[in-house]
């Protein structure tokens, strides 16, 4: 089983507002870049979005280590996940996402990491960057 790693971010202008989600999907010496955004959304689902992205983009089952700034992802994924499934989602927040997450994340083993945003780390402040721009643009397109 191949071994990935997703780094990814969000960001929104106004929460909610105009938003976008950058992520890197690195296998060895190899580097994918992705980004989108949404013209109204927040950055909780920016930064889901993002890594439903990448594992979207994966062709086989493979072992993914998500990297992410964001505790909400990181904790969602490696915690709470689970009861929310038991309890039916009941008073969670968006549960399209998450429901989309569970079918992209299905074939693989993902674990997340948590990391400090704004702190030089190059992966983290480059999807920050794709994030960035991509909400800026989502907030010219309308």
């Amino acid at each position: 089983m191949k071994e990935i790693t997703l780094y990814s971010d969000g960001s929104s202008l106004g929460n909610p507002g105009p938003g976008g989600y950058g992520g890197i999907l690195a296998y060895k010496n190899t580097r994918k870049e992705f980004f989108g955004g949404e013209p109204h959304t927040t950055n909780n689902r920016m930064e889901l979005l993002g890594v439903i992205i990448g594992l979207e983009m994966l062709k086989e089952p493979c072992r993914v280590e998500v990297i992410s700034d964001s505790s909400y992802v990181v904790k969602a994924i490696n915690e709470w996940l689970a009861g929310w499934i038991k309890k039916e989602f009941k008073n969670v927040k968006n549960i399209d996402l998450w429901e989309r997450y569970i079918i992209a994340s299905k074939p693989h083993r993902v674990h997340g990491t948590w990391v400090r945003g704004h702190i030089g780390h190059p992966e983290n402040e480059r999807c920050d960057q794709l994030a960035k721009a991509e909400a800026q643009k989502m907030k010219f397109a309308r």
